[in-house]
């Protein structure tokens, strides 16, 4: 958007196109951050540094584990059992709700049938939409976007996959996640 001002990552690698990367998008009224590698991490994070009271009973973060037809983003080890876990990147927000997906994604469809998959094997499974921005109040599912993601989602979460959705605190100098945000479906 003309006039937004934005703040990029010098990055360097032989098949690159340029030599930086979009990191945040200053909004006028709160960073966002454009990196969307980065719920992953910041999931991991927080699990690593026991921020996520629902997952406390796993005591081992394995990261990019194959799983079904997909490499989902983290597993979890514990007493109990396994528990398969996807992140997603959210950076639209609309009067205070993120909404995921911006634009459809075959791909997070693929993600949601892996975690129903895991389900029906016995394990444990979720996925977290990681609202990168403060400004979130909410979540829910982007029916625009993508009705057959939505769809897919509504579907996990009969099978018994859980949802979770959490905003974040940005600054120019660290990007965590903060608050939990109520799931509208």
């Amino acid at each position: 958007v003309p006039g937004f001002r934005v703040l990029l990552k010098p990055r360097t690698g032989e098949h690159r196109k340029t030599r930086f990367d979009l990191a945040l998008v200053d909004l006028g009224f709160t960073l966002s951050s454009a990196d969307a590698r980065l719920p992953n991490g910041l999931v991991a994070e927080a699990l690593e540094l026991g921020g996520l009271g629902q997952f406390a009973e796993y005591s081992k973060v394995n990261r990019e584990v194959p799983f079904g037809e997909s490499r989902l983003d983290l597993m979890l080890d514990g007493s109990n059992g396994r528990c398969y876990i996807e992140t997603k990147s959210v950076t639209l927000v609309v009067d205070g709700v993120g909404l995921f997906p911006d634009a459809p994604t075959e791909r997070g469809a693929k993600h949601m049938r892996s975690l129903d998959q895991a389900v029906a094997e016995g394990h444990r499974a979720a996925v977290v939409f990681v609202v990168q921005r403060s400004d979130a109040v909410a979540f829910a599912p982007h029916e625009t976007a993508d009705p057959n993601f939505c769809s897919a989602l509504r579907h996990s979460l009969s099978c018994g996959v859980e949802v979770f959705a959490y905003n974040c605190r940005v600054s120019e100098q660290s990007i965590e996640l903060d608050s939990p945000l109520p799931v509208r479906l």
